[in-house]
């Protein structure tokens, strides 16, 4: 009779984890990255602990972010994050790890946003626009000299900006760029033009490889600061990639914050605030908008869609020294927070480490994912028209 019993709880268990997998493989499985700020603190904490965790369920000490997600979206300093994970080195295999991106990211930032003085009495603070370009370049060409662009990604990418010449926003995406060269560009080029934060840096003006298609950049952040809904939205209607969604009941979607850029010194009393200050309610506005909408699309469903964002760090924004090590710990250690139906948000039980962990195991439980490094070859390719 003991016996029965183990041999039914094991097989309720196999039952239950043969559901789960047949439930979750029918996912397709989105990684968005806010823009925001230089230090990209929650968004690396949380990368290097979903990869560790990845790593930890699977038994496979490398497997990487990219094996487990059918299309990374960024924005900004996220964007480059993104960039990152989904660049493939000469076999077609992710080029850098989650540790390896931040690392990056955490020792050259002084080199990122490096600091100069313009105008007249040399007053007005910005950033070197050379010494980013130069990182970046560093950053996305690979050993055997080849600079890469955005068909060479091993998944999907996307990253917003804004074309001041169309007054319009402008998405860099690699089906795009795998249907056309003039919708492909340089990799360093598409992080610089998501990156171009007013007030901060000039705007970038970049063309296509062909030179058949031009932009004039500045941060993506403005209208695109939390690129989730442009993720969802380009997966939803990509049927080539994409035919088995049909709608957001068949998407698995982790979407990384990257701390609160405003706080009570942002604006006087008076009214009066900086440029800067205006810039980083808009980027906060607009991230928290964009998850109170996807909120509402999930039902508000945590399973399916999960929110990493900081509640108490970083309050006066992200210029300075680099973060200690204890606030990186201290960002997983953090409860969690949603937005609430109709406004407000609300502290969860659960720590941002615990919510990542959660994903995790759904993430390892779908598999790795089946999408080809490349949907399409450049011999198959039927050129859009110039005009498109």
């Amino acid at each position: 009779m003991e016996l029965s019993k183990v041999t039914l709880e094991i097989f309720t268990k196999l039952e239950q984890k043969w559901l789960s997998h047949c439930e979750t493989t029918k996912k397709t499985r989105i990684l968005s990255i806010d823009g925001g700020g230089t230090t990209c603190i929650v968004a690396g904490a949380a990368l290097v602990h979903l990869e560790d965790q990845i790593r930890l369920k699977t038994g496979d000490p490398l497997a990487q972010i990219a094996d487990f997600f059918d299309l990374i979206t960024g924005t900004g300093v996220g964007a480059i994050l993104a960039a990152m994970l989904a660049a493939a080195d000469a076999s077609g295999r992710p080029l850098f790890t989650a540790r390896d991106a931040v690392s990056a990211l955490t020792e050259k930032q002084s080199e990122f946003f490096k600091v100069k003085f313009a105008g007249v009495l040399h007053r007005c603070r910005r950033y070197s626009d050379k010494s980013m370009e130069k990182v970046l370049k560093e950053l996305f060409t690979r050993e055997d000299g080849k600079v890469l662009t955005l068909k060479d990604t091993c998944k999907p990418l996307l990253v917003p900006c804004f074309d001041l010449r169309s007054s319009a926003p402008f998405v860099f995406s690699r089906a795009d760029a795998s249907e056309s060269q003039s919708f492909d560009f340089d990799l360093w080029k598409v992080c610089r033009a998501t990156s171009a934060t007013p007030s901060l840096f000039k705007p970038f003006s970049l063309s296509s490889v062909n030179g058949k298609t031009t932009c004039c950049a500045v941060d993506g952040g403005l209208v695109m600061n939390n690129p989730t809904a442009a993720a969802v939205t380009h997966v939803l209607h990509n049927k080539r990639d994409f035919p088995s969604v049909n709608g957001v009941e068949d998407l698995l979607v982790l979407s990384l914050g990257n701390g609160p850029l405003i706080s009570g010194r942002k604006v006087r009393h008076d009214g009066r605030s900086s440029t800067s200050s205006i810039v980083d309610i808009v980027l906060d506005g607009v991230s928290e908008t964009i998850d109170q909408m996807l909120g509402n699309a999930f039902c508000w469903n945590r399973t399916d869609y999960v929110r990493i964002q900081a509640n108490g760090l970083g309050g006066d924004g992200v210029v300075g020294p680099r973060k200690k090590e204890d606030e990186v710990v201290g960002v997983l250690k953090e409860r969690g927070v949603e937005s609430l139906p109709f406004g407000g948000k609300r502290l969860l039980t659960e720590t941002n480490g615990q919510l990542i962990e959660g994903f995790a195991q759904r993430l390892v439980a779908s598999g790795k994912t089946s999408l080809p490094s490349s949907p399409c070859k450049e011999s198959a390719v039927s050129p859009l028209a110039d005009g498109r």
